[in-house]
């Protein structure tokens, strides 16, 4: 049996990475939290979405409980990355009340639930998962989403930071941060015989 603190670790984490997506928005316009930042087209409300998605399948349906939510492209279910991108008439407001929403009803099942506990995947096989594994791979994938919403913010507008109230970063201003961007960058010139590429 697991220590029944390993489920409040996990869960703390969990919150951590939770409050991190909707801190991520905060203060980006409307086009900034939807458009595309990488050639994949990686966008924050996107990020949310999907592990808005992600909470449901795993809290929800693989322990009998399902919950609306954005259906996960990769469950098959809906068109490729449907639930990595906000269409124009899907309102922010609307994705991050229903993440809020949908991780209230997460919470209901880690609380209620030991960490032994058994799910079950949807679909054929019907695979085993115990809460504990459940728990740590959302704690994982949130924490990784979270990590990908950070580099966006950052292109953004150079918003950078761990969680609101603790950056995280070293002290510096633009000056201090265009001088050290400069001396990574020669490192890398450097280590590569100054070509540049690969």
């Amino acid at each position: 049996m697991i220590e029944t603190g390993h489920k409040k670790d996990l869960h703390l984490y969990l919150q951590d990475a939770r409050d991190t997506f909707l801190w991520k928005l905060e203060g980006a316009s409307e086009y900034d939290v939807r458009r595309p930042m990488t050639p994949t087209g990686t966008n924050l409300l996107g990020l949310v979405k999907h592990v808005t998605g992600a909470e449901a399948f795993y809290f929800g349906e693989v322990f009998g409980r399902p919950v609306e939510a954005p259906v996960l492209w990769i469950a098959g279910d809906a068109e490729p990355n449907a639930d990595l991108w906000a269409t124009a008439d899907e309102a922010r407001e609307q994705i991050v009340a229903q993440y809020r929403r949908v991780w209230a009803h997460s919470d209901a099942t880690i609380e209620s639930l030991e960490l032994d506990a058994v799910g079950r995947m949807p679909g054929e096989g019907r695979q085993e998962l115990s809460l504990h594994r459940v728990l740590v791979h959302m704690v994982a994938e949130t924490q990784r989403h979270a990590g990908h919403a950070d580099l966006v913010r950052e292109l953004i507008d150079g918003t950078t930071g761990l969680r609101k109230g603790s950056d995280n970063m070293a002290p510096g201003d633009a000056a201090w941060w265009g001088s050290h961007r400069d001396q990574v960058e020669r490192a890398a010139l450097d280590a590569s015989g100054g070509s540049g590429s690969a």
